[in-house]
């Protein structure tokens, strides 16, 4: 080794900044450009082949699994040993910002980077990883790649997966040139680190410089599908309807009410994200609603009462409303709390460099708690500009907030390459 490993803070940012253009578009309302790379689109392609590119002049060996997960392996000393990952998602919602998921690619690409110019080579090999579909936005299950890779979701049942144009997964993946041969279940990792930001207003609000995460929150995602009768809106007494949309609005005041009560912790939050009603004309009584519920809870017990309410109340608005009411899950998981050791060497590694520190839960789910069922895992956050606001063109994080994340991710990532 010639020098100790050292991040660029500069080298970083324009490369969040290069793969930002990728995707992108004008958002009128705020007039900043956001990203749009829906997972398996030709702008998620683009991005794709352009991380690929980077991978390839690190000197990384690149492989492609069979759900289009994305590895790119550095060999170590005692190349054997089972690597070190480090990774995230590059993949958006179609309002992103341009640090969402991308932050914990490029970082993992920058630390080996600077491992590059000091020439270092860590005892266990590195992987730097992108996995498919995070978001979930398009097919509807979050951490879809990931999922698959730990074996919580099979192959095929994610092949099978559809979009609102009736496309699947698998023809999806062909069509970009990302259907890999590579064998999708993940042999285990000596260890995951995962760096991401905050999506949320805690740590900017306290000044605090890094988030040492010590879980993630039970999510549970259901597609509700009520179908009542169309009808004239002028014509039509309010007695003799079956308004989809009015079953859907109870559902969703009853959603607020539950997450503001109480009864499943304080923690408890809940979101009717999408709402689509059909004919979805002013002067039709919409006669179907399709619509999104989206439960968190940081306790798995209380996340089941919810769940089991929310469920019994579909019945009763059914009843009521004189409509019927289908549901199906999209996506389940339990909370997950990473690896206790790990959590002590990001927060000492942060304390290191003069950094504040918080233990914090993740409101938001990330590949990283789905590799913790395969491996110890961990990840760090940064804070975010504008009350820490993601899936939105203000997602803000300073050139000195991902340098401060990423130099920790370095220093905990040489403790652990270098283990037995």
């Amino acid at each position: 080794m010639n020098r100790t490993p050292s991040i660029s803070s500069q080298r970083l940012y324009e490369s969040i900044e290069a793969l930002g253009r990728i995707g992108s578009y004008l958002d009128e309302a705020s007039g900043l450009h956001g990203v749009n790379r829906l997972a398996l689109t030709a702008a998620d392609a683009e991005g794709r082949r352009h991380v690929v590119a980077k991978m390839q002049s690190l000197g990384l060996s690149v492989s492609i699994d069979r759900i289009g997960n994305v590895f790119g392996r550095r060999k170590g000393r005692e190349d054997a040993l089972a690597p070190v990952m480090m990774g995230s998602h590059i993949d958006s919602v179609p309002t992103a910002g341009k640090f969402d998921g991308c932050l914990g690619v490029l970082g993992a690409l920058e630390v080996i980077h600077a491992l590059e110019d000091a020439q270092y080579v860590t005892r266990r090999p590195l992987v730097a990883a992108f996995f498919t579909d995070e978001e979930g936005s398009r097919f509807g299950s979050d951490m879809l790649g990931s999922s698959v890779a730990t074996a919580r979701i099979p192959l095929q049942t994610a092949y099978g997966l559809r979009d609102r144009a009736g496309l699947t997964v698998k023809d999806e993946l062909q069509k970009i040139g990302f259907l890999g041969e590579v064998d999708e279940l993940l042999a285990p990792p000596f260890a995951y680190l995962e760096c991401h930001i905050e999506q949320g207003p805690v740590l900017r609000s306290e000044n605090i410089d890094i988030g040492v995460v010590t879980g993630v929150q039970s999510i549970s995602w259901q597609e509700v599908t009520i179908q009542g009768r169309s009808a004239h809106a002028g014509t039509t007494p309010m007695e003799l309807r079956a308004d989809a949309s009015c079953a859907a609005a109870r559902i969703n005041l009853r959603l607020r009410e539950m997450a503001r009560s109480g009864h499943y912790g304080p923690q408890m939050r809940a979101t009717m994200g999408a709402m689509v009603p059909v004919p979805g004309l002013v002067n039709i009584v919409p006669g179907r609603m399709t619509v999104t519920v989206d439960l968190r809870n940081p306790d798995d017990d209380h996340m089941r009462r919810a769940e089991a309410d929310i469920i019994a109340f579909y019945d009763q608005v059914a009843a009521e409303e004189g409509v019927q009411i289908r549901w199906r899950q999209t996506a389940r998981t339990s909370c997950v709390q990473f690896d206790s050791a790990f959590q002590d060497r990001i927060e000492a590694a942060a304390q290191r460099r003069g950094l504040s520190t918080r233990r914090i839960v993740s409101g938001a789910g990330h590949d990283a708690q789905e590799m913790a069922h395969l491996t110890r895992a961990a990840m760090v956050f940064v804070p975010g500009e504008f009350n820490g606001i993601s899936h939105n063109p203000r997602e803000l994080s300073t050139p000195t907030q991902c340098a401060n994340g990423v130099s920790v991710l370095l220093d905990v990532l040489l403790q652990i390459a270098e283990e037995e």
